[in-house]
């Protein structure tokens, strides 16, 4: 990376070295972006279509690509679509392709409207003028199968996700079918952090696409930088649902979990069992799983996690999750300690290390801001305002990097 760079260090070298075109310009870089495409759930292609693809032009191969990336997942949808009411699959199904491909969630509640909720400006809408019947709950439940001790569910070679809101007594009484999506080359905006092998901790609110980078940069790890990667997949929302994982992760592997409540030991497991250079976990939201995240951690091994908050101060003061970012202690300092620092006699403090190196709070799905973990806590305890790298998108999928940004200046 430049030396400009606000993660540079001297005793910081790069894994391997990544292709990508970098400027300074006015403190801001930018990332010549491959365009964002759907990841293919079959690795198979004949000898004849590799020969086609090399005789074509560079047009003519983005077309067919586009093409087949497309058609895989209206498949992938009509998987999803298959369990819902009839009269409901023909209204998603026949809405036009490009509002379908926004399609991020369908809400099934007993006695109120149907609801199809989508990705960005879109919104929501109901589907029809009539309530949702407990039979048609019924019958969607036998169409998926079991569900977890997490009361979710999936479709064998899907990413779909379903989760069941019950009654008091057991009883389903709503729905939420959410479509799952593979997406390649979502990554390119944290893609350079990735090479210095460090931890890397995303957060941010439900729906803004954690899950589905985490899925990335488990291929990304295995299948380029050619690491070890195990996947802990307490809901098979990474690897998909079924024995076998989804195409989406490359050559990682996936370890399924039994119970929720088991992540922290299967976490551990990973490590002591299967020798991982790399450990992807979703959703770290326990006092147990944060202490595993430092054991991990402390052997050496890089992890990419998520949780769940919106801004590093939330982590900070969320006393289950905050040994994630090194914890906070009060110290009382001496009368020549306290005016020097011309501070009170009793401070916060960073009681340890930070278990992820890297924190990213992602605002949006194109707005990232990114933390030196130890640095910006430490700033952030002594009432002081963090620099931090702020990453976006422009129209032209080009990742914007703007470096030494002041914190409370992050729009988002």
């Amino acid at each position: 990376m430049s030396n400009g760079s606000l993660w540079a260090t001297a005793n910081t070298k790069p894994a391997a070295a990544v292709r990508v075109k970098r400027l300074n310009l006015n403190q801001k870089y930018y990332y010549k972006s491959s365009s964002i495409s759907y990841s293919s759930s079959s690795s198979s292609s004949s000898f004849t279509g590799c020969l086609l693809r090399m005789r074509m032009g560079k047009r003519a191969r983005m077309a067919m690509a586009s093409n087949c990336l497309h058609h895989e997942q209206e498949n992938h949808l009509l998987s999803l679509l298959q369990i819902l009411p009839r009269d409901l699959h023909d209204n998603l199904l026949n809405q036009p392709q490009p509002k379908r491909a926004q399609l991020l969630e369908v809400i099934m509640d007993l006695g109120r409207l149907p609801e199809a909720r989508y990705l960005d400006d879109l919104g929501a809408q109901y589907l029809r003028t009539t309530a949702v019947s407990l039979k048609e709950l019924e019958d969607a439940q036998n169409a998926v199968g079991d569900f977890g001790g997490d009361n979710r569910a999936g479709i064998a070679g899907t990413l779909h996700r379903i989760s069941a809101i019950r009654s008091r007594k057991g009883m389903i009484v709503g729905l939420t079918c959410r479509v799952g999506r593979a997406v390649s080359g979502h990554i390119d905006m944290v893609y350079d952090l990735l090479q210095y092998s460090k931890s890397i901790l995303f957060i941010g609110r439900p729906g803004v696409g954690k899950t589905t980078v985490l899925r990335e940069i488990a291929r990304v790890m295995s299948d380029e930088y050619h690491k070890r990667v195990v996947i802990v997949d307490t809901s098979n929302e990474i690897g998909g649902d079924g024995n076998i994982p989804h195409a989406a992760i490359g050559r990682a592997r996936r370890m399924q979990v039994t119970e929720p409540s088991m992540q922290h030991k299967v976490m551990i497991e990973a490590v002591e069992n299967h020798m991982p250079e790399v450990i992807i976990v979703d959703e770290i939201g326990t006092e147990s799983e944060a202490l595993a995240c430092r054991s991990i951690a402390e052997r050496g091994v890089m992890l990419i996690a998520t949780a769940h908050g919106q801004k590093l101060e939330n982590i900070i003061k969320n006393p289950t999750l905050t040994d994630l970012v090194g914890g906070v202690e009060t110290v009382t300092l001496g009368d020549g300690e306290a005016k020097s620092r011309k501070c009170q006699k009793t401070v916060l403090e960073r009681q340890a290390s930070p278990t992820f190196e890297f924190l990213i709070e992602m605002r949006q799905r194109d707005y990232w801001v990114t933390h030196q973990t130890a640095k910006s806590v430490d700033l952030l305890l002594c009432g002081k305002i963090p620099q931090v790298e702020v990453r976006t998108r422009d129209k032209e999928l080009k990742v914007v990097i703007e470096r030494s940004k002041a914190y409370d200046q992050c729009d988002a």
